[in-house]
């Protein structure tokens, strides 16, 4: 039996400042609508969207046509409707080359996903402590995970969500209450799952088997910023039946090494 993978070396727990962050009301409005618009599978009217978001029809109008003239809204002339443009291509381009973590990520996953059969992905941990994937690798097993370059999800969910909870340093009655909003297909009780939190800061990995989704496991990695946030993961997703113990051990070792590279990469890129 392979030994259990070395724990990651973890950095002291970063000191928070408080930030007062003003409020925008343009910059915020224009937010909402580009999230909104993101969110829907069909273009919408000026009225649509005030009435979604609870704004002012007029105020909504400016503010989209500022949108459309930057390329990041374009106006369907026909229907009057909004939908999200070109220009938001470009950003999202932007962001995910020139040494960016997405860049650095992808051939290890690459790697992960032909030895191991799972889909992997490289993801960011944000401020707001939701996950969004940066980078995917799939196999060329039968198997596949239904999501996307973009996709994000909510704090604490699956094996990602395992690794958050051990690492914010937030005590464990807040982790109960954000515990009880998670969405699973077979919840553990919080004394498992606070188990394996605490079984995660030990070994430096963390596992979600069944409880996410039925019959699939999951399995994170941690990749620290120096000052000591955890700022991005690298997750193997596979069958649970394929992923017995063993597997699992193995699995999270070679992510292990990954996530070392990959982080040893961003250093040296500052």
């Amino acid at each position: 039996m392979p030994p259990e993978p070395k724990a990651a070396r973890q950095p002291a727990a970063p000191v928070k400042k408080s930030v007062r962050v003003r409020d925008v009301p343009a910059v915020t409005r224009s937010i909402a609508i580009l999230r909104l618009l993101g969110r829907t599978n069909q273009a919408m009217g000026v009225k649509a969207i005030a009435d979604e978001l609870g704004l002012v029809p007029s105020t909504c109008l400016h503010i989209l046509r500022v949108l459309v003239s930057e390329e990041l809204v374009k106006l369907e002339p026909g229907t009057k409707h909004y939908a999200l443009g070109s220009g938001m291509i470009s950003l999202a381009r932007s962001v995910l080359k020139g040494g960016s973590f997405a860049q650095l990520a992808q051939p290890g996953l690459d790697r992960l996903a032909s030895a191991y059969g799972v889909t992997a992905m490289g993801v960011e941990v944000t401020p707001k402590q939701t996950v969004v994937v940066l980078a995917l690798s799939k196999s060329d097993q039968p198997f596949r995970v239904h999501t996307d370059v973009g996709s994000q999800f909510s704090s604490l969910v699956s094996a990602t969500g395992r690794l958050i909870a051990a690492y914010s340093g937030e005590n464990w009655t807040l982790l109960r209450k954000k515990f009880g909003a998670i969405e699973w297909d077979k919840a553990p009780s919080f004394a498992q799952w606070k188990k394996e939190v605490e079984e995660t800061r030990v070994r430096g990995w963390s596992v979600d088997r069944d409880n996410f989704m039925s019959g699939i496991t999951v399995v994170a990695v941690p990749i620290f910023e120096p000052s000591g946030r955890l700022m991005h993961t690298l997750v193997a997703v596979g069958l649970s039946s394929q992923l017995h113990a063993t597997a699992t051990s193995q699995l999270a070792a070679a992510m292990q090494r990954e996530a070392r590279s990959v982080a040893d990469l961003l250093l040296d890129r500052h």
